[in-house]
């Protein structure tokens, strides 16, 4: 295929056959230029996440919380891509209830979660690698709108990105051409192994450079955010997935798929470093307050319970929090006890203001924890997030 290239601040623009034109990325890492603002964004997000991971060492049953953060994420992160199922919707659809959201969006949030569950998974085994990328997109794509564009295959085809009806030739983006991928991929990879960096700013080179590349036909922006926590939790920057950025994404939506343009358009890695920054540091620090909340919950509701409560009591609290949706029945399953005496418990809760009926069926009753509901559909809090809007206008 005959092209002609021309030099952007970093990488290439190649006229393909066709006439479009498709962007060649650099390989990583850019030159950074570090002023004193870069450096403090640095040190603030390092500090929060260093807080975030010894709030998440100290809990007794991380995994209990863990799971519900995860699920806020994969709402989060599939709400970019349009898709509209809440949060209370998928945690209650796993409880069983029946909810009116569209199977399609249920099964693409819960594949989210099966590939991060995934992911995090192999890394006791496999570093993080092009072969786990594959294994991810594979977990996410499976028997979902967009299954047909190859899960857990690299494209084989140019693909672009643009308004709905856009087309090569007025696509507002063109990735690299499909016969240029591997190489770029293959100095990917290698970077991810770079040990030089700040791990969170390799995870804010990695994510940018990975969206750059796009390499499958769908799903690019969700594997590439599941990248960001899956890298952090190899380099043992925390100690299991309590950080998510895509609320951060998703609230500054514009400015996020504004700053990855200007990496390519302007070769602004300065900029976009400093807002994943500021991403990370605001992220952290409303786990933090989301985790604490939650403590003052059970805290509050032990109390309400009294000193004579029942250690089955004390076991559904906990079961609240990995899932505030529950019914009787699963729940007599999952404490192992006879179905009246998993109702008498929660009713013991529900006379006690802990948890009321979600739904008005006289079977399969489904009750709701709604306080911890509550603190987990927050929207995010976005700590200096206006500062970074304004960077975003000028862009």
């Amino acid at each position: 295929m005959k092209r002609t290239t021309k030099r952007w601040p970093h990488g290439q623009k190649i006229r393909c056959l066709g006439g479009y034109q498709a962007y060649v990325p650099e390989p990583l890492p850019p030159r950074l230029a570090w002023s004193d603002a870069l450096v403090a964004a640095l040190s603030r997000a390092d500090l929060a996440v260093g807080r975030l991971a010894g709030e998440g060492r100290r809990l007794p049953n991380p995994h209990l919380l863990i799971r519900p953060f995860v699920r806020r994420e994969a709402v989060l992160s599939s709400r970019i891509e349009g898709t509209e199922a809440t949060l209370a919707e998928l945690l209650a659809a796993e409880a069983g209830a029946v909810v009116e959201r569209s199977p399609d969006d249920l099964r693409e949030v819960g594949n989210y979660v099966v590939a991060l569950e995934h992911g995090v998974a192999r890394l006791a085994g496999l570093p993080l690698s092009l072969r786990l990328v594959k294994e991810l997109h594979a977990k996410l794509m499976r028997d979902v709108r967009g299954d047909t564009a190859t899960p857990g295959e690299f494209r084989r085809s140019q693909n672009w990105i643009g308004p709905a009806g856009a087309t090569l030739a007025s696509a507002t983006y063109v990735p690299p051409p499909a016969d240029r991928l591997m190489d770029c991929l293959g100095a990917w990879e290698r970077f991810l192994h770079d040990r030089s960096l700040p791990p969170l700013v390799l995870a804010a080179l990695a994510h940018a450079q990975f969206e750059a590349i796009h390499p499958f036909l769908d799903g690019n922006g969700r594997v590439g955010r599941l990248l960001i926590t899956l890298l952090l939790i190899e380099r043992r920057v925390l100690p299991a997935p309590v950080l998510y950025l895509s609320a951060f994404f998703e609230a500054t939506r514009q400015e996020y798929y504004a700053r990855l343009r200007a990496i390519t358009e302007q070769g602004e890695w300065e900029e976009w470093l400093g807002y994943f920054l500021l991403g990370v540091s605001s992220q952290a620090e409303d786990a933090l307050g989301r985790i604490q909340r939650i403590d003052e919950l059970l805290m509050d509701w032990r109390e309400r319970l009294g000193a004579g409560s029942s250690h089955l009591a004390e076991r559904l609290l906990d079961l609240l929090v990995e899932n505030p949706f529950w019914t009787v029945k699963r729940l007599a399953e999952r404490l192992d006890v006879a179905f009246t005496t998993a109702q008498r418990a929660i009713d013991r809760l529900g006379s006690v203001g802990v948890v009321t009926l979600a739904t008005k069926a006289r079977r399969n009753r489904v009750y709701c924890a709604r306080a911890i509901l509550d603190v987990l559909e927050e929207p995010p809090q976005l700590t200096g997030a206006g500062r970074a809007r304004r960077r975003g206008r000028r862009a």
